[in-house]
């Protein structure tokens, strides 16, 4: 078993990693839902990967949120004799067993954002990419207790519960407005949203149906920080005394904040993820060691610097 190491992504890595010897890989790649803005973008970042890189052939399948959908897909892939595989897990509990699978066949296997549950114990064929989900929930609500001066009834949006990220998207929120200067802002409802815009709309209009007073929805990602928008909208209510803040920064997201919509997003580098992942596996299916932990950071966006990530 290999020691455990971290990194956060570099140029320097980066270009490193981009300098690949020209051999043929066929990488199969299993997604938690095609049906998400956010994972778009990270397709997006492996397409660019393969594109840079001819000898790099992707094949692309829809877990659709299933996690035996998802099993059967990385035991599809080992029976086709892939050289790699690059897993969006639908759920971290279960990785345990597709880093079995993959170590017992002699494949490579990268995570890609959603963290493995074996994250420290993986083996020498098998890497994790992503952010670390400590920094999103975290910079986001403490941008959040800026903004409302420490004080204020907050509505706090989860994706679904048994994903990595929104548990510790959630935890940084909770973490950050216990600390003493945040600590006039009480969280008087929690719920999952599922990273949908059309359920949080729902959820949003049952917590404004049902007369509850807030000051700001934090939403585990863009989606649903939106869905809250159109609901609030809906409802009449301005805007302009609510803080919204979200995570992602989507392109929806970033419109929403150029209208003055959107108050708060994290941007988290999809494209980037996508590309390292892809490379990462290839690299391993060439037999080159790469870092176990690839940590590519979170940055806070808002109305001052939201100009650097329009596109």
């Amino acid at each position: 078993m290999s020691t455990f190491k971290t990194l956060t992504l570099s140029t320097s890595l980066i270009a490193a990693t981009l300098a690949l010897p020209a051999q043929a890989a066929n990488i199969g790649v299993t997604m938690t839902s095609f049906d998400n803005p956010f994972l778009d973008i990270l397709m997006d970042g492996m397409k660019n990967a393969a594109h840079d890189n001819p000898d790099i052939t992707l094949q692309f399948e829809d877990a659709n949120l299933d996690i035996g959908r998802q099993m059967n897909q990385v035991q599809s892939f080992i029976a086709a004799g892939v050289d790699g595989i690059v897993v969006n897990a639908v759920d971290g509990d279960t990785t345990a067993t597709l880093t079995q699978m993959a170590e017992e066949a002699g494949m490579p296997i990268v995570y890609v954002n959603h963290p493995p549950i074996d994250i420290h114990m993986l083996p020498d064929n098998a890497a994790f990419v992503g952010s670390n989900e400590l920094d999103s929930g975290t910079i986001q609500t403490e941008q959040v207790c800026q903004l409302l001066n420490g004080h204020g009834n907050a509505l706090v949006m989860m994706g679904p519960l048994e994903n990595h990220a929104a548990h510790t998207r959630t935890k940084d929120i909770e973490d950050v407005v216990s600390r003493a200067e945040c600590n006039g802002i009480t969280i008087v409802e929690k719920q999952t949203a599922n990273w949908s815009r059309t359920q949080a709309y729902d959820l949003m209009t049952n917590w404004i149906t049902s007369g509850i007073e807030y000051d700001a929805v934090i939403a585990n990602n863009d989606e649903m920080a939106l869905g809250a928008v159109q609901a609030i909208e809906a409802s009449g209510r301005s805007l302009d005394d609510v803080v919204i803040a979200g995570i992602d920064a989507t392109s929806d997201g970033l419109i929403a904040m150029k209208n003055g919509q959107l108050d708060i997003t994290v941007f988290q580098n999809a494209v980037k993820q996508g590309e390292v992942a892809v490379l990462s596996v290839y690299k391993i299916s060439q037999g080159k060691p790469v870092e176990r932990n690839i940590w590519i950071p979170f940055e806070l966006v808002t109305q001052d610097n939201l100009h650097d990530y329009m596109k």
